[in-house]
């Protein structure tokens, strides 16, 4: 059965994000900049297109403005289509004077917004995953299950299954038993039995990826009987295993990762960049849709590249960038040096007359510079023989320009860096 034309697919976009910050200190998390290029929102939106998936709402609430602009000029079906991907802002009802209380309640607060629109099943889905999923394959298991509710699922290791919604699944497929974020000491009794591959590498709890497909009266019915459950995991799919609805979980073997913390976003960005990633940007059949922004192809001069991606629209002429991304209109000085860093890019060209007259730094990074895991955000401007480096031995801490986290130096949005500045660990060059 195609599904496609009978289902409506709802992203949530999350909440403030706090565990992402600095980054998400202007812009919510399905907003912050992915890869170089992108933004974590094309992820869903893309994985939807690509499944023939073509009706989306967007579920908005925190600094939602840059994500609703970016949504709004990349997004556009010609008038033979019914597709769309709409925002749908948290707002006040005569049903509902609060803000979205969790992902349940996010859904719920929207459902009447789908009144005009014809479909059987919702997908829902976040939007600060990385992940290629055929949603197509995950709606066929569904409906050969006849499933109420289908959760997809993932072999964690045990350091990570405290992070997330952890099951039971019978030999029928369907989850008998479901805890929210169990702490460690408590894991004993939820490992299952999974493929040899995944007990080797000790991923032996199954996981919720936070990607649900119900049935729309199911759904509805949830919410009728459970009107002050807010949220999913907590509440309501544990509440449909207990009243013995038919909960199933979907296997999938993919690469996912969940962008939730510094740490995990730097990692699965600086991914990107090996010889053959696990999740595969230059994929012809499962492209990653964003913005079209006909910049130029960027320009490097006389710079030593290893195992990094550079974006368009960017001028290089550093010593070595080394598994880095360069993200758009990126400007890099002589003799610079940048390894295992994400350099975010820039919003805007400056002209040479503009360089020339600011009195600080140009956007971009200067000359005689060394960038070492860090993270810097977009429009920021770096000095000369500026030195910034992460590293484990950091403790987490905040100043007015930079932060650092997970021993990671993360500058923030438009931060200006002088001339001569040593920000983190001591670089010890040859």
């Amino acid at each position: 059965m195609v599904i496609n034309m009978s289902t409506i697919s709802l992203i949530l976009g999350g909440g403030v994000g706090s565990r992402l910050y600095p980054l998400t200190s202007q812009r919510s998390k399905p907003a912050v900049p992915i890869g170089g290029k992108y933004r974590l929102i094309d992820i869903p939106i893309s994985n939807c297109l690509n499944s023939g998936l073509k009706r989306m709402f967007v579920l908005t609430q925190f600094n939602s403005t840059s994500l609703n602009t970016h949504i709004k000029n990349t997004y556009h079906f010609d008038s033979f289509t019914r597709g769309f991907v709409d925002i749908l802002a948290a707002e006040q009802t005569h049903s509902s004077d609060k803000w979205f209380q969790g992902t349940a309640d996010a859904v719920r607060q929207s459902m009447h917004h789908l009144l005009n629109h014809q479909y059987e099943y919702i997908l829902i889905l976040s939007g600060d995953q990385l992940y290629q999923m055929n949603f197509q394959q995950l709606g066929e298991f569904h409906y050969e299950k006849d499933a109420d509710l289908t959760v997809a699922t993932i072999p964690v290791v045990a350091k990570d299954a405290p992070a997330f919604g952890i099951m039971k699944v019978n030999e029928d497929g369907f989850i008998d038993s479901f805890t929210e974020k169990p702490p460690l000491s408590e894991l004993g009794p939820w490992e299952s039995p999974v493929e040899e591959k995944y007990a080797k590498a000790g991923k032996v709890y199954l996981a919720s990826m936070g990607i649900y497909i119900f049935k729309r009266a199911f759904l509805e019915k949830l919410f009728e009987e459970f009107p002050d459950a807010t949220d999913f995991g907590k509440e309501i799919i544990p509440e449909a295993i207990k009243g013995g609805y038919k909960v199933a979980s979907y296997p999938f073997g993919g690469y996912w990762t969940d962008i939730g913390t510094i740490d995990s976003f730097f990692d699965a960005n600086i991914a990107l960049a090996k010889d053959i990633p696990e999740f595969n940007l230059f994929d012809a059949n499962s492209p990653v849709y964003t913005r079209p922004r006909m910049l130029a192809p960027s320009k490097v001069f006389g710079t030593a590249l290893n195992d990094s991606m550079i974006a368009e629209g960017s001028i290089i002429h550093a010593k070595r960038i080394d598994n880095s991304l360069i993200g758009i209109r990126s400007r890099v000085g002589k003799n610079t040096e940048i390894i295992n860093s994400i350099v975010m890019g820039n919003d805007y060209y400056e002209t040479i007359e503009e360089i020339e007259q600011r009195p600080d730094a140009p956007l971009g990074i200067g000359e005689n510079c060394y960038i070492e895991k860090a993270i810097i955000d977009k429009d920021c401007r770096i000095g000369d023989n500026v030195q910034i480096k992460g590293g484990a031995e950091l403790e987490d801490l905040e100043g007015e320009t930079f932060m650092i986290r997970d021993g990671i130096v993360v500058l923030k949005k438009k931060a200006y860096i002088p001339d001569n500045t040593k920000i983190g660990a001591k670089v010890e060059k040859a």
